[in-house]
């Protein structure tokens, strides 16, 4: 039966006939040779499968046999890139060009394969491998400016997903309307599970006018939320300033990056000219940033003469930060922190902590008591490393375990998406007022 054409066999060999051919004995023929045909179509394909199987096999066997006979030299040689590590690699590229069924393989992206899996060979997540398209994408963030959505990233520690800690107002993402706490389960319909905070925020980044898809889980949703967001040029507003009622200042802190003093500054300097009583610093999101900038912020916060925070590398070498500038604060000071308060803001927070110079509001904070510095190789790549631990003024290195608020609130989530309300915001400033009347 011809399934593009309803007609039946009789009724095809009836129209046959009135063109003069015997319909019967056409159909005959016809039939007898599909039955031998096949069967030799049949021989044919099976033999040509096995011929083919068998090449590729011969000729990867022959690969295989050839470098089975490639000497590995000493295997007690130092270090790892010995005759025989660069001689295994050369057999792993001979079978991957001979066998593997693809043929465009990119050759750069097998090279940047090697690199970071070293990297990630020492089970540090901080530790990476930095391509050029890496290293231009870590510069930009450093300075405070991207090709980007306009959302910050964090990584949810209990579902290991990235998760959206704050949407910059004015940007696509507000636009799109995405929110504090959606989580990112697709990027462009590929999963992110298992990825870096810095390999997903890569994805989201890209050429200026492009668009990324996103597939987000959030809070009261069934279903998944699916959003396209514009990429564009973001100057990066690392710190926002209010006063609020009865004199008391909030300053947030979204990243410490090089734009970020001076903007502190400035904030500083609105605040005071607004006759601030007390400041509320807003450091929940914050995944930290420059070492450098924090201890520079925490001058300003800190007396002269006391350590902000100190280093120690494996060597057992300590190096100290200490504050240069006579800029003690002399009004209530509120810290807020959260879950993903990490590195940069936990080295503010523990010296404030410390020397007891305010209050710490929230949730506990990320825990990330290590320092990373990044080495160029000078081909336009560069390495990022761990290098050393830090420790608070009194000695504790937070690492894996954060710091504890003075008072402990948990975000309400739910009232935020119903009306605004920010409980943990609120609690900050009744303790401000309860510092302010003593």
């Amino acid at each position: 039966m011809d399934f593009n054409n309803n007609k039946t066999e009789e009724t095809k060999a009836e129209e046959t006939k009135t063109e003069g051919f015997d319909a019967s004995e056409t159909v005959s023929e016809v039939k007898t040779y599909s039955q031998e045909d096949e069967k030799k179509l049949r021989r044919r394909f099976i033999s040509g499968v096995l011929i083919g199987t068998m090449c590729t096999a011969f000729v990867c066997a022959a690969v295989t046999m050839a470098l089975q006979y490639v000497s590995f030299g000493s295997r007690d040689q130092y270090g790892i890139m010995n005759d025989e590590t660069a001689l295994k690699i050369k057999r792993l590229e001979a079978l991957i060009d001979s066998c593997y069924y693809k043929t465009d393989v990119d050759k750069e992206k097998e090279r940047d394969g090697l690199y970071r899996g070293l990297l990630d060979s020492l089970g540090d997540p901080y530790s990476e491998y930095y391509s050029e398209q890496d290293l231009v994408n870590f510069h930009n963030d450093t300075e405070g400016i991207y090709y980007g959505i306009g959302a910050f990233i964090g990584m949810d520690t209990d579902l290991r997903l990235p998760r959206i800690s704050k949407v910059i107002p004015g940007t696509p993402a507000e636009e799109a309307g995405l929110m504090v706490d959606d989580i990112i389960s697709e990027i462009n319909k590929e999963s992110v599970q298992g990825l870096s905070t810095e390999e997903v925020v890569s994805k989201i980044k890209g050429e200026e006018g492009t668009t990324v898809h996103l597939t987000l889980e959030r809070i009261g949703e069934k279903s998944s939320v699916e959003v396209d967001v514009y990429r564009k040029k973001i100057e990066v507003p690392t710190v926002s300033t209010e006063m609020l009622d009865d004199g008391i200042g909030y300053l947030q802190l979204t990243e410490f990056d090089e734009v970020t003093y001076n903007q502190f500054v400035e904030g500083m300097a609105q605040l005071k000219a607004d006759d601030m009583k007390g400041l509320i610093i807003d450091l929940r999101g914050n995944p930290g940033g420059s070492l450098t900038t924090v201890c520079d912020i925490a001058d300003q916060l800190i007396p002269k003469g006391n350590t902000i925070v100190y280093t120690v590398d494996r060597d057992g070498k300590r190096v100290d930060y200490t504050c240069t500038k006579d800029n003690k604060i002399e009004i209530p000071l509120v810290l807020l922190v959260d879950g993903y308060s990490a590195s940069a803001s936990e080295i503010l927070a523990g010296a404030i902590k410390d020397y007891e110079l305010g209050k710490l509001v929230g949730t506990t904070t990320f825990g990330k008591g290590i320092v990373q510095s990044i080495y160029d190789l000078n081909d336009g790549t560069a390495i990022k490393l761990t290098v050393s631990s830090y420790f608070t003024p009194n000695g504790n290195n937070i690492h894996g375990i954060g710091i504890e608020p003075d008072v402990e609130v948990k975000f309400d989530a739910e009232a935020y998406k119903e009306d605004g309300t920010d409980n943990q915001l609120d609690k900050a400033v009744e303790v401000i007022k309860e510092l302010l009347d003593k």
